[in-house]
C-alpha cells in the first residue's frame, strides 16, 4: 500500500551517474574527455580520409565510414551530458530529454550490431569470390545494405520506446547509471513490466543472434577458404584484412550479449553500469584505432594525403622563400 501511495508520474529524471564515487569525479571527466576527443577526431578523421582517398572508395570503406559515424552519433548522444553531470550537483534530465537520449541511443546501438553483420558478409565475399566482388557488392546493394541497417535499428528503437513511454507511474525518478537506458528505467516502474522486460530479451536476442549467425556463418567460409590458400604471404594478408574486423567484432558483442540478452536484465548492477562504459564510451575510440592501425590501405591512404599536403606547401614555401 506504500509503494502504492509512493507511485507517481514523473516529468524529470535524476541521473546517479558515478555520484557514489565523488573523489574520483575529476579524474573520470578527465579521462571520459580525453575519450570523447579521441572518439571525435578518430571518427571523423575516418569518414574524411574514406571520402577523399580514391583507394578507399571500395564497399568495405563504404561501410566503414558508416560504423565511424554511427561510433560518433551514440557517443555524442551519451558523453557530452555525462561530462555535465560529472562536474556539477545538478544531474536532472527531463523526461521528454532522457526518452530521446534512449531512442537516439538504442537507434545507434542497434544499426551497428547490423553493420559488422553486413561488414562479415562484405568480407566473405570479397575473400570467397574475389573476382566477382565488385560484381556481387553493386553500389545499389551496398546503399540498400546501408540503409537496412538504419531503418532496422530506427524501428527496433521504436519498439522499446513505446514500451518505455506506456509506464505511466515511478516509485522514483532516481536512476542508477548515467544515462538513460531501458533497464534502469524498466526497475523503477510500479506497474508489471514483465512484458517489457521480455520484448527487451527477444529484440536483443533476436538481433543478436540473428547477426551472430551471420558473422559466424561468413568467417566459417572465409578460414576455410584461407586455409585452402597456398602461400603464407596470401594466407597472412587474408587474415589481416580480416583481423580487425573480427576484433571489433568480439568486443562490440561481448558488452552487448553480457547486459541485455540475460533474463532479468532490468536490474541494474555495477557491473552493467562497468560493462555499460566500455561499449558506449570505449568502443567508439577503439573502433577507428583498430581499423587504422591494423589496416596497411588505411595507413598508406593516411600517408598519401599527409604526402599530398607537404608538396601543396612546398610551393608556397618556395615562393615566400623568393620573396
Amino acid at each position: 500500500m506504500e509503494e502504492e501511495e509512493n507511485c507517481t508520474s514523473v516529468t524529470e529524471f535524476m541521473l546517479l551517474g558515478f555520484s557514489d564515487h565523488p573523489e574520483l569525479h575529476v579524474f573520470l571527466f578527465l579521462i571520459f574527455l580525453v575519450i570523447y576527443t579521441i572518439t571525435v577526431w578518430g571518427n571523423l578523421g575516418m569518414i574524411i580520409l574514406i571520402k577523399i582517398s580514391p583507394r578507399l572508395h571500395t564497399p568495405m570503406y563504404y561501410f566503414l565510414s558508416h560504423l565511424a559515424f554511427v561510433d560518433l552519433c551514440y557517443s555524442t548522444i551519451i558523453v557530452p551530458k555525462t561530462l555535465v553531470n560529472i562536474l556539477t550537483e545538478n544531474q536532472v534530465i527531463s523526461f521528454l530529454s532522457c526518452i530521446i537520449q534512449f531512442y537516439l541511443f538504442s537507434t545507434c546501438v542497434i544499426t551497428e550490431v547490423i553493420l559488422l553483420a553486413v561488414m562479415a558478409y562484405d568480407r566473405f565475399v570479397a575473400i570467397c569470390n574475389p573476382l566477382l566482388y565488385m560484381i556481387a557488392m553493386s553500389q545499389k546493394l551496398c546503399v540498400q545494405l546501408v540503409c537496412g541497417s538504419y531503418i532496422c535499428g530506427t524501428v527496433c528503437s521504436l519498439i522499446h520506446t513505446c514500451s518505455a513511454l506506456k509506464i505511466s507511474s515511478y516509485r522514483s525518478n532516481i536512476i542508477n547509471h548515467f544515462f538513460c537506458d531501458l533497464p534502469p528505467l524498466l526497475s523503477l516502474s510500479c506497474s508489471d513490466v514483465s512484458i517489457n522486460e521480455l520484448l527487451l530479451f527477444i529484440v536483443a536476442c533476436f538481433n543478436e543472434i540473428g547477426t551472430i549467425m551471420i558473422i559466424l556463418t561468413s568467417y566459417i567460409f572465409i578460414l576455410i577458404t584461407i586455409l585452402r590458400i597456398p602461400s603464407s604471404e596470401g594466407r597472412r594478408k587474408a587474415f589481416s584484412t580480416c583481423a580487425s574486423h573480427f576484433t571489433a567484432i568480439v568486443v562490440f558483442h561481448g558488452t552487448i550479449l553480457f547486459i541485455y540478452c540475460r533474463p532479468g536484465s532490468g536490474n541494474t548492477l555495477d557491473s552493467d553500469k562497468v560493462a555499460t562504459i566500455f561499449y558506449t564510451v570505449v568502443i567508439p575510440m577503439l573502433n577507428p584505432l583498430i581499423y587504422s592501425l591494423r589496416n596497411k590501405d588505411v595507413k598508406d591512404a593516411f600517408r598519401k594525403v599527409i604526402d599530398s599536403k607537404k608538396m601543396s606547401l612546398c610551393p608556397k614555401l618556395g615562393g615566400i622563400r623568393e620573396h
